[in-house]
């Protein structure tokens, strides 16, 4: 299916989502967070597809969204949210605003040197809709969360990474490469375990420990049901790679 703003791809087991309206910055409009939307419904329905990677065009990851597009933009990062497979952003300049939100919706995040991040939205009068006020404090603390949306000052990629925003800095060069190489790693594992452990965090973020610990028990217990169990317990025994079938 054709799309105006973004570009799908997919080779192999790794599908590609690339934000395509480089001109603007690839700011975040009505029509890309329809098309995420119906991307992400896409590669959820696809048993192929066992990692995304998204990606954008020009120098720029995405610098956020056009007055006119505030009240829909933030669900950009509620599409990328919803996908149930791992979730690698390349981060190939400054993320802002619902840019930011939309990164911060994926599961790992790989930036290139120079990249600025910002939450720019008290500036406007305005707080982040889009997921920043939660996801950003899971990630580097409520401090750093508070001091972002608070002053809507900007970090740079070393600060990024040094709080955790970030999981790794690379040089532009490397950074497609970067994200292919961890996607290709994570592709190996089995996809019911990849599913399961992704829905152990996430959800388990949200809950006690001691309810978090029982979510992470219920997930083990249905995981001995499958197929891939009994092909890694095999694979392991045989001393060779696991061939799993998600089943």
């Amino acid at each position: 299916m054709p799309y105006k703003t973004i570009i799908y791809e997919k080779k192999g087991q790794i599908a590609y989502i690339t934000l395509h309206r480089p001109e603007v910055g690839n700011a975040i409009n009505t029509q890309m967070t329809k098309e995420l939307a119906e991307v992400c419904h896409s590669i959820n329905r696809d048993e192929e597809v066992s990692a995304v990677i998204v990606k954008a065009a020009g120098g720029v990851f995405s610098s956020g969204s056009a007055p006119q597009d505030w009240e829909v933009a933030g669900e950009a990062s509620t599409a990328i949210a919803s996908l149930e497979r791992v979730v690698i952003a390349a981060i190939n300049g400054d993320a802002v605003g619902q840019g930011l939100e939309l990164a911060l919706a994926c599961d790992i995040r790989i930036a290139v040197e120079g990249a600025k991040f910002c939450l720019p939205h008290t500036s406007y009068g305005l707080i982040p809709s889009g997921g920043g006020t939660q996801r950003l404090p899971r990630l580097v603390g409520k401090g750093k969360a508070l001091e972002m949306a608070l002053t809507a000052e900007p970090i740079d990629a070393v600060e990024a990474f040094r709080v955790g925003l970030v999981n790794k800095v690379v040089s532009s060069e490397e950074l497609l490469s970067q994200a292919e190489e961890m996607a290709k790693g994570i592709i190996t594992k089995g996809p019911i375990a990849l599913r399961y452990a992704k829905e152990a965090v996430n959800k388990g973020l949200d809950l006690t420990l001691e309810q978090g610990l029982r979510l992470e028990a219920d997930l083990y217990f249905l995981i001995q049901t499958t197929a891939d169990r009994m092909e890694g317990i095999r694979a392991f025994l045989e001393k060779r790679p696991p061939q799993f079938k998600g089943e």
